[in-house]
């Protein structure tokens, strides 16, 4: 039968210390084995006892390594659930790692690990000028890794990582010549890209650039993306328009022609003039954005000679076209339910917070209340309210019909204090 305990000693003067953190003692083969919980809670201590008790009676090997797991262990094991489940973002990982999270926690013991060290590694980020949601990434990796700990048995616990606000919720979107003028600078072998991706909104990298002649139906006039191959995994399909058709029709005739001339295939829809598929453009995008008056200049520091270094920040960037999309399908009418469909959006939230507004949609809304006015009050939004012409008329008897559909009965509304 084993038990848990707190190690106690005594100092030179005679006076007796407990350890803050809970042991335990069990037994295998009549000897006993004593192990530390890491932990300062009794009910870890009793779930690691317990642990150790059922794996003995089961015959499995038990060995007391909790306190000698490190954190790199931990990342490496992040590293291969990324690798084995074919994660898009393990080249992100990778970098994250090596760059800020191995430095710092690199070496230490697992279980050692506070929540005042991860604090001090987000005041040390915070330092280097990192943002939030960069350092939310990153916190977000730690706490994977020790998740994956806690699943495979090597920890019992994790400490408590706290995670900063993020207020970089990105609302650019592109009007129609705005998109223009940046396509109009960009490379020639580029342009097809965008354009498919300001029509769509899917995303350039995982989706558009990646897209082949096989996901495009000319004959049933529809772009497909099999279930798997999209970030929310489902299966999508994208109808022709008139502009999409003839940017399809175009790549095809190029495709060809590479075919015909050269003896190249192009697998891939958007591809170079010499047929290898367009990966990044990243570079040709700042210059065109500059070019389009849609960038701004930032001095990042001086050269040894004092000359000033110059960093082109693009006020728009491509993945700035989802909103676009979701923004011109709206507009367009179509149901929100097909149009997150098309774009690819799997919640309501996700969508309403691309479906951003412009300058001239609210003075449409405004001419649109002016003229509500002017309707309710037989002239212009002049009219002096203070006095009334007509005595008001008292509201029609309500009916099953005006009322909720199917039901008859009116919804409840919840009781406001102010009537806001």
């Amino acid at each position: 039968m084993g038990s848990i305990y707190k190690q106690r000693w005594k100092d030179k003067h005679g006076n007796v210390h407990e350890s803050n953190v809970w042991w335990i003692k069990y037994y295998r083969d009549g000897k006993p084995i004593r192990e530390t919980s890491d932990s300062t809670k009794e009910t870890d201590a009793k779930k690691l006892l317990k642990i150790r008790e059922g794996d003995i009676a089961k015959g499995i090997p038990v060995s007391p390594k909790y306190s000698r797991v490190t954190i790199d262990e931990l990342l490496t094991d992040l590293e291969t659930e990324y690798r084995v489940n074919k994660r898009d973002t393990l080249d992100d990982l990778e970098g994250r790692l090596r760059l800020h999270i191995r430095p710092y926690f690199g070496g230490r013991r697992a279980a050692a690990i506070t929540t005042a060290n991860v604090r001090d590694f987000i005041s040390i980020r915070q330092s280097a000028g990192a943002s939030n949601g960069e350092i939310n990434r990153e916190l977000s990796a730690i706490k994977r890794a020790y998740s994956l700990a806690i699943q495979s048995g090597k920890l019992m616990h994790r400490p408590y990582i706290p995670m900063l606000k993020e207020n970089n919720v990105r609302k650019g979107f592109f009007e129609r010549e705005q998109f223009e003028a940046v396509r109009m600078y960009l490379p020639e072998h580029v342009r097809p890209t965008i354009t498919f991706a300001y029509i769509t909104g899917w995303r350039i990298k995982s989706e558009v650039t990646s897209l082949r002649w096989t996901q495009i139906d000319f004959e049933a006039e529809i772009v497909r993306l099999e279930a798997g191959t999209a970030k929310n995994e489902e299966p999508r399909e994208f109808p022709f328009t008139d502009e999409l058709k003839a940017l399809l029709e175009e790549q095809g005739r190029k495709a060809d022609a590479l075919l015909h001339d050269r003896g190249v295939m192009a697998e891939h829809v958007f591809f170079h003039e010499d047929g290898r598929p367009i990966r990044d453009f990243r570079k040709s995008w700042r210059k065109a954005c500059k070019q389009a008056s849609l960038a701004e200049e930032v001095e990042i520091g001086k050269t040894k000679t004092g000359k000033a270094v110059i960093k082109i920040i693009p006020l728009r960037i491509p993945h700035d076209f989802r909103r676009t999309a979701v923004r011109n399908l709206v507009r367009a009418g179509i149901h929100e339910r097909l149009a997150m469909q098309m774009t690819g959006h799997k919640t309501r939230s996700v969508f309403e917070r691309y479906n951003v507004t412009s300058g001239a949609d609210l003075k449409q809304a405004a001419e649109k209340l002016n003229q509500f006015f002017r309707n309710a009050h037989g002239h212009d939004s002049g009219h002096d309210c203070t006095k009334s012409e007509q005595p008001l008329q008292k509201d029609p008897q309500l009916t099953a019909s005006s009322l909720m559909p199917g039901t008859g009965v009116e919804p409840v509304r919840p009781l406001r204090g102010s009537g806001f």
